[in-house]
């Protein structure tokens, strides 16, 4: 006997009802601000909501400019998307025949923003970080580093470990938009990784220190510094002082390095006080935004 479907109350119905009316309206607002310009096509394609995911690719592109019906037929066949292929079912190989495809019939692509960010330590960097990472707009930087994987860290999840032999070759090759050393190990973020997210539409977020996000402004001047601050001196000392484990010594000199690193906030684009971790992950998104070009 077949499966039959769910059967649902008048309460369930109605809400299927105004999700479906929500995702309508929805997916025409989308629709409507692709056919003025303020959004582009891999704008609409990042967008976390699932009414856009949900949206067929063939059905964006007869909404975008210079593209239309006949068109987006023909770079769907082209970049081998199937005419029922969802948004959210596009792997990253479709995604770059895709883009290929508009640049080869001159459609306007948004690339995506590349934001710095930094601060002292302790002030949850890494939290931001963290929460931002499963955001299908925005894509977390992997740095590559000689120093050996920790008990939980695993390699091109947390960090691409490798040697100091290859970190040699990468710098030789020019292939870090950043590099430097610290606490004995080096660190560097891998160009080509950044520049494919960019293209893509994504907005790239590094999280790394100062003395690497002053390299960034200097290779790259339209990039986005960002600095975390704390909401007080007190609170950040009151974090870097937790650990039972540090030494004296060792507390003494991560609040030296804390009040260094607070100095240099007026260098940065953009200053965020951490009130709330959501706060500054919207924060740092619409900064992405509004910075993409």
């Amino acid at each position: 006997m077949a499966n039959m479907p769910p059967k649902l109350s008048d309460s369930q119905r109605l809400a299927a009802s105004d999700k479906a009316v929500q995702s309508r309206r929805e997916r025409a607002d989308v629709k409507e601000r692709l056919k003025s310009g303020s959004l582009g096509i891999f704008d609409v394609i990042n967008d976390p909501r699932e009414s856009i995911q949900r949206m067929r690719v063939r059905e964006l592109l007869d909404a975008a400019p210079g593209v239309g019906v006949r068109r987006a037929f023909s770079i769907m066949s082209r970049a081998n998307i199937s005419k029922t292929r969802r948004i959210g079912g596009l792997g990253i190989n479709q995604l770059q025949n895709l883009r290929n495809e508009m640049l080869l019939n001159k459609v306007a692509i948004t690339r995506g923003a590349l934001i710095v960010m930094s601060g002292p330590g302790g002030v949850g960097k890494s939290t931001i970080t963290s929460f931002l990472r499963e955001h299908p707009s925005l894509w977390v930087s992997l740095s590559a580093t000689t120093r050996e994987p920790r008990e939980n860290e695993k390699d091109g999840r947390d960090y691409l470990f490798i040697t100091d032999e290859k970190f040699d070759q990468m710098i030789a090759g020019e292939e870090f938009l950043e590099w430097a050393e610290f606490a004995g190990a080096r660190y560097g973020t891998p160009k080509r990784a950044v520049e494919q997210a960019r293209e893509l539409g994504r907005h790239v977020l590094l999280e790394i220190e100062i003395a690497g996000a002053r390299q960034i402004r200097k290779s790259d001047p339209a990039a986005l510094l960002v600095f975390i601050s704390p909401p007080s001196w007190e609170q950040l000392v009151e974090r870097l002082t937790a650990r039972g484990t540090d030494s004296a010594e060792r507390r003494a000199a991560r609040l030296a390095l804390a009040e260094e690193e607070m100095a240099c906030s007026g260098e940065f684009d953009e200053v965020l006080i951490n009130h709330r971790v959501e706060e500054v992950a919207s924060a740092l998104l619409s900064l992405a935004t509004s910075r993409a070009k």
